[in-house]
């Protein structure tokens, strides 16, 4: 599911991805949310945050029990951003990636 956020003039400010899972734990539907993009001179206009209301907004409407997401430990303006609307870093799990394109 995307979604897009647009100016006046129809020009893209930016966008908003999420993707279905299921937490079998908890039987019960979640949306991980892959991308969050402003475009540069969207930027500190809040349409982030207008983007991350709508993903929350859909995912109270298809019935989840949550959103996940993750970011780099190095940007602050998203961490931010996500603790400002309600998101808790997880301290209790790690996340581990395969590379499959080696050398």
């Amino acid at each position: 599911m995307i979604f897009f956020a647009e100016g006046a003039a129809g020009q893209a400010l930016g966008f908003v991805q999420l993707f279905p899972t299921f937490s079998s734990i908890e039987a019960h539907r979640t949306w991980l949310l892959g991308d969050l993009f402003s475009a540069p001179a969207a930027r500190g206009r809040g349409v982030g945050k207008q983007l991350m209301n709508t993903a929350r907004a859909f995912a109270l409407l298809s019935g989840a029990k949550g959103l996940t997401l993750e970011t780099a430990t190095d940007n602050h303006v998203a961490q931010r951003l996500y603790e400002s609307l309600g998101y808790v870093r997880d301290s209790g799990y790690y996340t581990y990636c395969l590379d499959l394109k080696q050398g």
